[in-house]
């Protein structure tokens, strides 16, 4: 199969001439369904790396290449390894009854992705988190599942409608920008909406459905019930640039989210620090121990860290 066309299969802009002929090619045996496989992760860890010129370089590789090509994904894999912090889980799940495979990657503490799936669709990932999507997007739906925290610029498609899932709700929409929150090992779970329509479904308790309009967002109550409060500071979700960023947020709330991105734990014995609400913002690049002693100047406390077992101690 032509690399060129495959790429631009992998980009959302082949015809329909030309996915046709690669559906074709690809279910027409297990090896060109594997190879398939091949360039899609040489091509999506590219991406991850925002290497537009590798991408390029590989599309003029002739397919007789074969084993150069296997010794350049193993090294681009590698970079993409020691680039998000030498444990990203980047994996392929493959199913009998599937024809198009599925892609798994996720995002451990203290680190962040972006990437852009096949559509065109930009998404960024947060610590902690786990997205599910396939490596082709069928011709009726765009559909992925999500595991934690993520930004979605989605690329508009009036014929397909893009559906994000989590273990607590269900998103549909067209073309728009938004926040999903909803880690499987927590309680709460909201959606932000910052352009276009949103139509979020809950799966828990009692369950119902609304329509978010922007800049507003949905939380999803103890008994499974949705309700939508205005949002008026759209700092919380700057995190895909590094920040962190809280409002009137307490001690503890910071302390959590500080575990989140630094990949410590953080076990506070000074319980007098509980009573206090901050509001401010830090660079995640200056580190923890700079966020702690911005902290400190306003309350009393100190820290001691255990770097061996990375875990840090408020007293």
């Amino acid at each position: 199969m032509n690399r060129k066309v495959l790429y631009k299969f992998f980009e959302g802009t082949a015809s329909y001439e030309e996915e046709v002929e690669i559906r074709q090619w690809m279910e027409h045996s297990p090896e060109n369904r594997r190879e398939f496989l091949r360039e899609r992760k040489l091509f999506d860890s590219m991406l991850l790396l925002g290497d537009e010129k590798a991408i390029g370089k590989a599309q003029r590789v002739k397919s007789r290449h074969n084993s150069s090509l296997r010794t350049e994904i193993l090294k681009v894999a590698a970079v993409v390894a020691v680039t998000l912090g030498l444990n990203i889980l980047y994996q392929f799940v493959s199913d009998k009854n599937q024809t198009v495979p599925m892609q798994s990657i996720y995002v451990p503490s203290g680190q962040r992705v972006n990437l852009t799936l096949s559509d065109g669709t930009n998404v960024w990932l947060n610590a902690r988190t786990r997205i599910l999507y396939p490596a082709v997007f069928d011709k009726s739906i765009r559909q992925v599942t999500v595991d934690g925290e993520a930004y979605f610029d989605v690329a508009k498609d009036k014929q397909r409608p893009f559906i994000v899932e989590t273990n607590k709700c269900k998103m549909e929409v067209l073309g728009t920008k938004f926040n999903v929150e909803g880690y499987s090992d927590k309680d709460d779970f909201e959606v932000t909406l910052m352009e276009g329509s949103v139509k979020v479904a809950s799966k828990q308790g009692v369950g119902n459905t609304l329509i978010l309009a922007p800049d507003s967002k949905a939380c999803l109550e103890k008994d499974g019930r949705l309700t939508v409060v205005p949002v008026d500071d759209y700092n919380p979700y700057r995190w895909k640039e590094g920040l962190i960023c809280f409002r009137a947020e307490s001690f503890s709330y910071i302390m959590n989210d500080l575990e989140k991105y630094f990949g410590v734990s953080i076990i506070i014995e000074n319980k007098a620090v509980l009573k206090y609400n901050f509001t401010g913002k830090f660079r995640q690049a200056d580190g923890i121990d700079y966020a702690l002693r911005v902290l400190q100047k306003d309350i009393s406390f100190r820290y001691e860290r255990d770097d061996e077992n990375q875990v840090i101690y408020i007293r």
